[in-house]
């Protein structure tokens, strides 16, 4: 039951680049500047994804040997909860989850070959899910098979967040009966190969990837389980903290109209069912942070993390989509309408609640960590 005592390291570092990021974040994703966005080709700003590339957030969890600040996860998902707040559209948690794949799975040579240009503002992503939606990373239908120095892939993936406008994606695939990555330059990838898809949250760009009779260099492959459990808590890791962000950008959004709009003669916030609501709201908050900076603490130093991650995912998905929830209902019949800014929360926290496994699928994990 030692597991289960948080931890929470906080240092001074971290917290003067959160209140970077939230100062950044605040300055360049207005409410307005993310509808603008919801009808563009690539979904985000390359301005503003260069600019976060010269603050050397691209390149934070990236060793200084390959022109990284050598920082750790830690430090990525400080950053990206102020991201979920303000709803800023980017490739960054794409990229930082490839980054840690890299880093985890790697040999020298490819990280020497891979790690250098997303430092200096490549975008990468990961393509580890399929058409079954099986949450198991190590569940891989599509294959890798090697002939004379050359690997040919096959199989198709879905969800790959980011593909279209990366430029580094990192495939699994079965090598000889076991876990592989496929390192993939997407400039090489043939016409066709990868699909948009929608989802829910138009905020976000999606796509599928087409593997059939892909041919890479053998070189080209990360062999080993490293990898994928790197992706699974970075992903679990960065999603708690775009959700627990969210958590109070939507917060705010509520309060906000509560606080605004009249009914019989008073300020409806102040109709005491709505008062206990957004409390309770408030306490989930603070309850996902501390499950998201104990899970970091852990992550930061290289001691086991599975627990607090599944615990930190489950607590704040359910949190931001009840929140969001509330959020629509509380707006009224104006928050069923796209105008509603509410809406873009609600339908961020639907997306991350099943984002690397629901809320039920880390507790059926859970049972199994810590009841055997």
């Amino acid at each position: 039951m030692a597991a289960l005592n948080q931890r929470i390291a906080f240092t001074d570092e971290r917290s003067m680049l959160l209140e970077t990021a939230v100062a950044f974040c605040r300055e360049k994703s207005p409410i307005r500047a993310v509808r603008d966005l919801l009808a563009s080709e690539t979904g985000f700003d390359p301005a503003v994804w260069d600019e976060m590339t010269a603050l050397g957030w691209s390149g934070i969890a990236i060793p200084e040997r390959h022109g990284g600040s050598g920082l750790t996860l830690a430090e990525a998902a400080t950053i990206a909860e102020p991201m979920g707040r303000h709803l800023l559209a980017t490739p960054y948690a794409s990229t930082q989850i490839a980054v840690q794949a890299l880093l985890a799975g790697a040999n020298a040579a490819q990280q020497a070959e891979s790690l250098p240009r997303i430092a200096q503002g490549a975008i990468a992503t990961v393509a580890v899910f399929e058409s079954e939606g099986d949450w198991d990373l190590t569940h891989i239908g599509s294959t890798a098979t090697i002939t004379h120095g050359t690997a040919r892939l096959d199989g198709q993936k879905s969800l790959v967040v980011d593909a279209t406008v990366a430029d580094l994606l990192l495939a699994s695939v079965m090598l000889d009966g076991a876990p592989a990555l496929a390192i993939i330059d997407t400039a090489a990838l043939p016409p066709g190969r990868l699909r948009p898809e929608s989802i829910i949250d138009e905020t976000r760009r999606n796509a599928g990837l087409d593997l059939t009779g892909l041919d890479l260099p053998a070189t080209a492959l990360i062999t080993g389980p490293a990898a994928l459990t790197a992706i699974r808590d970075a992903g679990l890791l960065l999603a708690t903290a775009e959700a627990c962000g969210g958590i109070a950008g939507v917060l705010d959004v509520t309060v906000d109209y509560l606080n605004t709009r009249n009914a019989f003669g008073r300020k409806i916030g102040s109709y005491q069912s709505l008062k206990h609501t957004c409390a309770d709201i408030l306490v989930g908050l603070e309850r996902s942070r501390s499950h998201l900076f104990h899970a970091a603490t852990l992550c930061a130093a290289n001691e086991p993390a599975e627990i607090a991650l599944r615990m930190a995912k489950a607590e704040s998905s359910d949190v931001f989509a009840h929140a969001g929830d509330r959020a629509i209902q509380f707006h009224g019949g104006f928050g069923f309408t796209w105008d509603c800014d509410a809406q873009l929360y609600l339908r961020r926290a639907l997306w991350l609640q099943y984002s690397f496994g629901d809320a039920p699928h880390h507790r059926r994990k859970l049972a199994d960590l810590l009841l055997g």
